[in-house]
């Protein structure tokens, strides 16, 4: 059941991945983006083959690389979210929030974050785990900013102002990080409350079966 599981989250992403290369309008930069989401998709499969993680993780990994693939194919900075909030509620997000930017690069830094924090947690043990993994996070973080920064050195000016989404914010590597942290952080408070609900349930559960019969 698992593997079937993992296969049609595959094959839903496959899907979406497949979309976004319709018509591409910046292919050159899409392909830059995607080199890590080839990585990422190995690893990903090796992992499976050699250790069964929850569905969960498996999920929270796949909506991440969606995400990414939804910003590669207009390089982050030109995703045109407006046009998608004003068809359907007659105004743009932009507009509504007060932003001069588009902030879809954001919302992918925070979504790594809230996604690979919980994943993360999910191999370690003992009480600095969750400390641990808010730390992997930020470091992972850390670590693709100076990548997206050596990838940029090799770039013409314009070409890598384009590939870092940067929108002319010298800022931009470290609001990325901080909003990367805060997912974590969020991430993995959410699944040790969950954790903890599910083993009171357990142990509420386990109590109530070892009562006696009348």
């Amino acid at each position: 059941m698992d593997d079937r599981r993992f296969r049609w989250a595959l094959g839903v992403f496959g899907g979406l991945l497949a979309v976004t290369w319709w018509r591409p309008p910046f292919p050159a930069e899409q392909a830059m983006h995607h080199s890590l989401t080839v990585a990422g998709l190995v690893v990903l499969i090796l992992v499976h083959r050699r250790r069964r993680l929850p569905f969960s993780s498996y999920a929270l990994i796949l909506i991440f690389l969606g995400l990414h693939s939804v910003a590669a194919r207009w390089m982050y900075s030109f995703v045109p979210y407006d046009d998608w909030t004003r068809a359907l509620f007659g105004t743009s997000l932009s507009e509504a929030a007060g932003w001069e930017r588009n902030h879809f690069d954001r919302l992918v830094h925070l979504a790594y974050g809230l996604c690979f924090g919980p994943v993360v947690l999910g191999f370690l043990r003992g009480r600095w785990a969750p400390l641990i993994a808010v730390e992997v996070v930020l470091s992972t973080s850390a670590l693709y900013e100076l990548f997206e920064w050596g990838i940029a050195l090799t770039l013409a000016p314009a070409d890598a102002e384009a590939y870092n989404g940067q929108q002319g914010d010298m800022w931009d590597a470290h609001k990325d990080m901080a909003l990367a942290t805060a997912g974590a952080v969020l991430g993995v408070l959410v699944t040790r409350w969950w954790q903890r609900r599910a083993d009171l349930a357990s142990v509420c559960s386990d109590e109530a079966s070892s009562k006696p019969a009348g």
